[in-house]
């Protein structure tokens, strides 16, 4: 066997230029001479076949086209912690970071003055990412030259296993952050009597290691006092009930980018401390909380202030009633899903989650101010008071308005009921000869005088847009339009698509089109 493969080469974990591979054979493949790596690719489309050569299995691997041979001269094996550190810094620790890096652990941002550091023996943070770590080394190493790191960043390593990893962090005793992401670790021997090693640690990192959440909750008792875990893009479907003992001090979690079980969700509401859920593009349609009734408060999730539902395909406003169950609900995010209001106005749709969502202070990322919500509960109840007018007085009727407004009684208790002349009619199929009488004011320039236009409904923004140019002299392009309603006090709606027609903006006749440059 050729002099530069390790005689623990079997089972090793490898770097092949940008690539990481395992290897699964050590050998001779005839006709040709000299020793080969069998190594199974992370990344399926680099390899060539599954093992099978020539007829000849040499080893097996899970993907049909995810192993390939390559010479042991185009694999490094990596080296151990105490190396690479020294590699990375220096002897003194002068190559800590450069002056203006930010460094980003966990959900946390780190300035420099967190990790400019005069030696190793002082490094409180340290950052190996792709640095190509093998092991711990000799035993008592990294407690002798790094004893006092807090942050630490392992992604994309050559560590083969929980069992190297905990051999790292217990001599790293003030460990609070670890970043493991793009790991290929197979599970502790003894995950429980591992705990010792990660007694501080905060937050832990493990993004696209390839986990199932069984996989995550049989590592778990390591990490007694874990408040944070990110593990988007791995292979989590269902979430199992972790065991008594087991996240009690988790405040965060991040499954993102999981195709996640809606049902399975429930089987993370008895968490005492869970205060962020993020699941953005995890596929969920659906989040239902059957203990409880339309309207009242359920007894799951009892301390989750912040939910992150980006990107999923939610279509029905069910899911956002369901959420105002949640007691201790105060801020969502919401965006890149299939929620829309009747007019299709975006801005609709957040009066619309604003006024379902009874406790919401923040929305994407926004405060929701008194007056906005006071706005959007007064503009939800004119939206559909007409069909709770019809209603009333008709049991089967009102019954079916409670379940798709639970909160609609409670805004008219709170706000009063709206007039007649205030509701929001649905408007009849406009006729392509309908004309809009629309003034047009010019923010931009204050001393122009209102313009007054009778326009087509059916037409086109950019069209309306190019009937300005004309009158100012200036191109199409550098103009933006929002319309404002006598209906609406104190709302602008912007009007962004040029292909959109006035009838698709829900513009009515006497409305308002305020002209800025852009």
């Amino acid at each position: 066997m050729a002099a530069e493969v390790p005689e623990d080469a079997l089972g090793r974990r490898v770097s092949c230029g940008d690539d990481r591979a395992t290897v699964r054979f050590v050998g001779a493949v005839p006709p040709t001479e000299g020793v080969w790596l069998g190594v199974e690719w992370d990344d399926p489309s680099r390899g060539k076949h599954d093992g099978c050569h020539e007829g000849v299995r040499y080893f097996a691997c899970g993907h049909p086209s995810g192993g390939s041979f390559v010479r042991p001269s185009k694999a490094s094996f990596g080296s151990d912690f105490v190396s690479a550190v020294r590699r990375r810094y220096g002897d003194d620790g002068a190559g800590a970071a450069a002056a203006d890096e930010e460094i980003n652990i966990s959900s946390k941002t780190l300035e420099w003055t967190d990790v400019k550091e005069r030696s190793l023996e002082s490094l409180s943070v340290v950052l190996l990412e792709e640095c190509l770590v093998n092991g711990p080394g000799a035993d008592g190493d990294i407690l002798r030259t790094t004893p006092n790191v807090r942050w630490l960043n392992l992604s994309a390593s050559l560590l083969v296993s929980w069992d190297q990893v905990s051999a790292v962090a217990r001599q790293l005793e003030h460990l609070e952050a670890l970043q493991l992401s793009f790991n290929r670790l197979s599970l502790p021997s003894e995950g429980a009597a591992r705990r010792g090693a990660f007694g501080n640690l905060r937050a832990l990192t493990l993004i696209g290691c390839r986990l199932a959440w069984t996989q995550i909750l049989e590592c778990a008792p390591m990490w007694p006092k874990l408040e944070e875990l990110i593990v988007e893009d791995n292979r989590i479907t269902h979430l199992h009930r972790p065991p008594d003992g087991v996240f009690e001090e988790l405040r965060c979690l991040d499954a993102s980018k999981n195709p996640v079980e809606q049902d399975s969700l429930l089987n993370l509401a008895h968490l005492p401390r869970l205060e962020h859920l993020i699941l953005t593009d995890a596929a969920l349609s659906d989040i239902r909380f059957p203990d409880a009734a339309a309207g009242a408060e359920t007894s799951a999730f009892a301390s989750l202030e912040k939910i992150n539902l980006n990107c999923n395909p939610i279509s029905e406003w069910g899911v956002i009633d369901e959420l105002a169950k949640l007691p201790s609900l105060r801020q969502l995010w919401c965006r890149g899903n299939d929620l829309v209001s009747d007019d299709r106005n975006p801005k609709t749709a957040n009066q619309m989650l604003i006024a379902k969502l009874p406790h919401l202070c923040v929305l994407n990322g926004s405060q929701v101010s008194p007056q906005e919500r006071r706005g959007a509960e007064r503009d939800y109840l004119k939206m559909f008071g007409e069909e709770w007018m019809r209603s009333e007085g008709r049991s089967p009727s009102r019954r079916e308005f409670a379940r798709r407004h639970p909160r609609y009684a409670r805004l008219v208790e709170k706000h009063g009921a709206p007039e007649e002349g205030e509701l929001k009619k649905p408007r009849p199929f406009a006729l392509k000869n309908q004309l809009l009488k629309i003034t047009f004011v010019f923010a931009d320039e204050a001393s122009r005088p209102p313009l007054v236009k009778k326009l087509p409904v059916t037409m086109e923004i950019g069209k309306v847009k190019g009937l300005l140019a004309r009158i100012l002299r200036v191109p199409a392009g550098d103009l933006k339009l929002s319309y404002t309603s006598a209906k609406v006090v104190g709302a602008e709606y912007e009007m962004g698509g040029d292909l959109k027609t006035l009838f698709f903006y829900d513009v009515e006749d006497g409305d308002t089109v305020v002209v800025r440059r852009q």
